[in-house]
């Protein structure tokens, strides 16, 4: 399998699972996503290169906007500025 076809079958899973009711508001969800996202971004700069890997980064980025969001928060509140 093409990683760029493992990205876009984790865009459209992604998308599904936002369709589902869900009782937490799909955060169980996210940190799924997230956790099988993360090694189809690093095996697509591997197979790819590293532009292939940012635009996989970024629709990422997109579909989870909620928890970036969270962790852009964060991060400046730890780092002193929010």
């Amino acid at each position: 399998m093409n990683a760029l076809v493992a990205v876009c079958v984790w865009i459209v899973a992604a998308k599904v699972i936002a369709m589902l009711p869900s009782r937490d508001q799909h955060w169980r969800s996210a940190y799924a996503l997230i956790a099988v996202g993360v090694p189809i971004l690093i095996w697509t700069v591997h197979q790819q290169g590293a532009l292939a890997g940012a635009l996989a980064l970024v629709a990422g980025a997109w579909v989870l906007r909620w928890p970036v969001r969270y962790l852009g928060r964060w991060i400046l509140r730890v780092v002193g500025r929010g």
